[in-house]
């Protein structure tokens, strides 16, 4: 299923979100023009699990150690990565933004995509693969989104074979499809080293996180 659109009018302009997509493409366009230093780009700034668990790990700097957690949301794997996560962000991230006013809505989405890479580090401690990418902090506002609007329409696009259709969805079943697809994932990929594959768990950790902070921070007015 592919998103569309939602008709879900916000009255405010997302200037957060608007900016936090300007900074990963700003990022990612960095990536493009480093040639064959990029790997070398995602082992310092990517978040790798076991940068925190092995011993030899503690006695590095606190900044190389930790930067990751943040620097590793603004960090992607190609383009098809980049324009699935900011397609999302732009989608649903308005609205969310909308709600929360744009100071609360920022620590939101970084409070977001911190638990998803503590998560997903913890899931997989043994693990020198980076994590990378905006999807957990993405997976926040998803599920902020599905608390705040369940009944929201997702016009949205279902391709069945080679037959494609347009439907309305509603937010909580397709929200709710989304994330039992990333939590069968994350199971069904346990102890796997999925090298080069999607970090199941920090989608997980993000969403669950969005939706426990909706009550801290909401607006106490409707708008």
């Amino acid at each position: 299923m592919i998103p569309l659109k939602d008709k879900n009018p916000s009255y405010s302009v997302p200037i957060v979100n608007y900016i936090l997509i300007a900074a990963n493409a700003v990022v990612f366009f960095y990536e493009l023009s480093l040639g064959p230093q990029l790997d070398k780009f995602y082992i310092n700034y990517g978040l790798v699990p076991s940068r925190y668990f092995e011993m030899v790990a503690r006695h590095t700097h606190p900044i190389t150690r930790y930067l990751p957690f943040l620097t590793s949301m603004f960090i992607h794997g190609g383009w098809l990565h980049i324009i699935g996560n900011m397609w999302f962000l732009f989608i649903f991230g308005d609205n969310v933004e909308d709600r929360f006013g744009h100071r609360r809505y920022f620590f939101f989405y970084m409070l977001s995509g911190l638990a998803a890479a503590a998560l997903q580090a913890s899931l997989s401690a043994g693990s020198s693969i980076p994590t990378i990418g905006a999807s957990g902090a993405i997976s926040g506002v998803l599920g902020a989104y599905l608390v705040l609007f369940p009944r929201a329409k997702i016009v949205t696009l279902i391709p069945i074979f080679f037959i494609f259709d347009i439907i309305d969805i509603s937010a909580v079943l397709f929200i709710g499809f989304w994330f039992l697809m990333q939590f069968f994932s994350g199971i069904q990929s346990a102890g796997l080293d999925t090298s080069g594959g999607i970090a199941w768990w920090a989608h997980v950790g993000g969403f669950l996180a969005g939706i426990l902070m909706v009550p801290l921070f909401k607006r106490r007015y409707s708008t």
